[in-house]
């Protein structure tokens, strides 16, 4: 038996879980002092969500983030998570940037990373590991936990083993979906114990209500770090309560030697600070065993739940939830950790959304399918695979083999904005978010979402105009219903208004973002009533449109892509024919039930 130690992970997995990783970096700082003096083992401040959130919504550069906490907690370790080959992105990059990129992490304040891969394929994990040891830093390799007819303790202790090979000063398990049961901590940490001799990490989330119980069975059977979060950002979908585990351990050997006065004081500047992320909050807290059936990560539910509030489609959520678990199934089941979180996560709420699964199939499933983000853990279902990538053989080598260097052509592309190597490695992960942020840094026009003072609208929910009215005129009530249509620049654009559900077209003339004229410039006519007109599932922004007026199409081409909930997908023709319209360019931001582009059936 030997003293326990603690990873505290407020800074990063704490607020993911919980306000969808919105914490500011100007919100951080204030506390790093005292969280110095506290004596963590490590702090989790990187990785993971963070550096997309830091682009996308706080307009914070993630590389400034990390220099000013590594000036902030000069006595910290500091700790990242890292995606192996998929590095803090959500596809594979060549060997020559994840070296470089684990190398500027260190030298920016990185002292461990966790490495892990989705598909616990160890392929995918060496040269991160490789790069770790080589910039002299703790590795630290992580067992991806999950629960399915095709994984078994065996399977984590044979992986434990090769990672200590390949050179990892620690092992991590990594329970996204809090589903470990006490048993099986007991179980898993007892023979990973026996089977290596580097130390035994336990990540878990509170999700179910397990976690607490099964670390303490954890600490028993020989684990010697524990993942907690500071109270203030702690339990639910987050991970158990750092001052909770510290007492339930004080006065026995495995004593973590930690202050709760000092802890306290932590806990209650993050009370503050949580107040002003109200609008970001998930609703979810407390106990939800649902967990154990979807094995949806704590750190995914926050992100999901926002995704759905934008739809105004978050009385589906169950439908999503119960749907997950097919798909996990249809394809081999994966363990749910990013990106085959999102991969599976995005499809099930596509499923939904249209009523007809796999009817349009996301770009990542189909990559996914063809194993190029590693083997599958099981067996695929054959009849998605077919409807999805037809007779593609799936690659059998890494990844990553198949790519070639990469730099010579980031750097080509990115030399007009990216100002340093950190730019440049950002723009590797994120390539046209990367390019808006630098750009818009550059001109001092950076503008992040902003803060809701309480009791406005959250900005979780979509805000939109009414679009159902019960209109009255000359004694007549008739039910009218508006959905958009055209592009929104357009200074004339097509609204569709369905009158007692019978569909007609009117041109109005648009005022700015924000409204449209009360008079309407055209006549009624008929809307077109054919399945020409093509529509997203899912809010998303265009990045690609692959077509043009005149063009001939067949059905099942792809016209567009859209990018949803992280993912990108196809946007495919629904009839053979010819595009007449288009009405969206690339960045445009769509929403269901909006005409994209037209095509009249051959």
């Amino acid at each position: 038996m030997s003293r326990v130690q603690i990873t505290d992970v407020v800074l990063r997995d704490g607020h993911q879980s919980l306000i969808a990783t919105r914490l500011r970096t100007e919100d951080m700082l204030p506390v790093c002092a005292a969280l110095d003096r506290i004596g963590f083992w490590s702090l989790e401040v990187w990785g993971g969500a963070t550096f997309d959130s830091c682009l996308r919504f706080l307009k914070e550069d993630p590389w400034e983030r990390l220099r000013k906490l590594r000036r902030a907690l000069p006595n910290s370790r500091l700790q990242m998570l890292l995606r192996g080959q998929n590095l803090v992105g959500y596809r594979h990059y060549s060997d020559s940037v994840v070296r470089a990129f684990v190398q500027k992490s260190a030298d920016n304040g990185i002292d461990v990373f966790r490495i892990f891969d989705a598909l616990n394929d160890l392929r995918n994990l060496r040269v991160a590991i490789e790069a770790v040891n080589a910039a002299g830093k703790h590795a630290q390799g992580a067992i991806s936990y999950t629960v399915s007819p095709v994984h078994s303790i065996e399977q984590f202790v044979t992986m434990a083993r090769e990672l200590e090979a390949m050179g990892c000063h620690s092992i991590a398990i990594k329970d996204m979906a809090g589903i470990m049961t006490p048993q099986a901590a007991t179980q898993l940490v007892g023979a990973l114990v026996k089977a290596v001799g580097v130390p035994i990490q336990v990540h878990s989330h509170a999700t179910a209500g397990l976690a607490s119980m099964s670390q303490l069975k954890a600490v028993e059977a020989g684990a010697t770090l524990l993942d907690t979060c500071i109270s203030a950002f702690a339990e639910g979908p987050s991970h158990p309560t750092t001052e909770s585990i510290v007492a339930a351990l004080q006065g026995t050997a495995f004593d973590t030697g930690l202050d709760l006065a000092k802890l306290e004081e932590v806990a209650e500047y993050f009370r503050l600070v949580r107040k002003k992320y109200w609008q970001f909050e998930a609703g979810v807290s407390g106990v939800d065993p649902r967990v154990l059936l979807h094995q949806v990560p704590g750190g995914m539910i926050s992100n999901l739940i926002n995704q759905l509030k934008e739809q105004g489609a978050l009385e589906r959520l169950d439908e999503v939830l119960a749907e997950i678990p097919r798909v996990r199934a249809d394809l081999g089941y994966p363990p749910l950790v990013t990106p085959t979180s999102q991969i599976v996560g995005t499809q099930a709420v596509i499923n939904v959304m249209t009523g007809k699964r796999y009817q349009s199939v996301t770009k990542e499933v189909k990559q996914y399918l063809l194993g190029h983000y590693g083997a599958a853990p099981g067996v695929v279902d054959d009849q998605v695979r077919r409807s999805a990538v037809g007779d593609e053989v799936p690659i059998s080598c890494r990844p990553a083999d198949l790519l070639p260097d990469e730099f010579d052509r980031l750097r080509s592309e990115s030399e007009a904005f990216a100002a340093s190597e950190e730019d440049l490695l950002t723009y590797a992960m994120y390539p046209e978010l990367a390019e808006n942020f630098l750009r818009e840094r550059a001109a001092g026009t950076l503008t992040p979402e902003p803060l809701l003072p309480p009791g406005s609208a959250a900005s979780g929910v979509a805000r939109t105009a009414p679009t159902d009215f019960n209109v009255t005129v000359h004694g007549e009530t008739y039910n009218v219903r508006v959905t958009g249509s055209g592009h929104p620049g357009s200074g004339l654009r097509p609204y569709y208004v369905y009158i007692d559900g019978m569909p007609e077209e009117v041109m109005v003339e648009t005022l700015g973002e924000t409204g449209l004229s009360t008079a309407a410039t055209g006549t009624l006519r008929p809307r077109p009533a054919h399945a020409g007109h093509l529509t997203t599932p899912m809010p998303g922004v265009i990045v690609a449109v692959n077509c043009q007026p005149g063009d001939q199409v067949k059905a099942g081409d792809p016209l567009l892509v859209v990018e949803a909930m992280k993912m990108e997908n196809e946007i495919q023709a629904s009839v053979t024919g010819t595009i007449i319209a288009v009405h969206v360019h690339k960045g445009d931001s769509v929403h269901p039930d909006e005409s994209l582009l037209e095509i009249q059936p051959a």
